[in-house]
């Protein structure tokens, strides 16, 4: 039986042979830094984390090295059950850019029980990564409360008065929930405050109510 080490070598062979230069220039130009990066595709590595399936000891030990694609895939085989408030601060360390956000949120945070706490307290860290995170996991939820929707954005927009990645995640979270909170969205909306972060999430909510 491999143990975990040998999974990362094994991981590793597949990982570079899928090395993409132009996808690494990329990365250097938007200034996304990692410890190190092959350039692999997104599509791939999901491939790659259906393949192990639900491993969430090899997700611990994958998240924990400076690499970029066994941090994505870490955040795609960990057991989203297995989450709890205990380990909030394990998966907020490894977080270092937008694209780990995102990838914590999609594949494993919008899955886990505790989504409320990690959202209260993510949003209101101070850290905007943390907070487009949870925002971006909240989107995702079915067991956010709606409460927490509601004091989450208006905690977020505060703090983050001109910033593009918290109202990316306040659109995405509030867009995500018109459909059956149309009422709550709009209370959301007029009770925003006077700043350029809620500018924009009123500009890019209102069309949306519209339709």
């Amino acid at each position: 039986m491999q143990n975990n080490t040998s999974k990362m070598v094994a991981l590793l062979g597949k990982i570079r042979k899928q090395m993409n230069g132009a996808v690494l220039d990329t990365f250097r130009y938007y200034g996304a830094k990692y410890g190190m990066n092959y350039g692999v595709a997104l599509h791939s590595l999901r491939d790659m984390a259906r393949e192990i399936g639900c491993d969430d000891e090899l997700a611990h030990f994958l998240f924990r090295q400076q690499v970029r694609e066994l941090q994505i895939i870490a955040l795609w085989i960990a057991d989203a059950e297995a989450v709890t408030e205990v380990e909030f601060d394990f998966w907020a360390n490894g977080l270092i850019n937008s694209e780990l956000a995102e990838q914590a949120a999609q594949g494993l945070l919008s899955k886990i029980t505790p989504i409320d706490t990690l959202v209260e307290r993510w949003c209101g860290s101070g850290n905007e990564l943390l907070a487009y995170a949870a925002l971006l996991a909240a989107s995702r939820s079915d067991k956010i409360s709606i409460n927490i929707v509601q004091s989450s954005v208006n905690k977020v927009v505060t703090a983050f008065a001109d910033n593009h990645l918290a109202t990316q995640g306040v659109v995405a979270l509030l867009s995500n929930k018109i459909e059956n909170h149309r009422a709550v969205v709009e209370s959301v909306l007029a009770t925003l405050p006077d700043n350029r972060s809620a500018a924009v999430v009123r500009e890019e909510i209102a069309w949306r109510l519209e339709y």
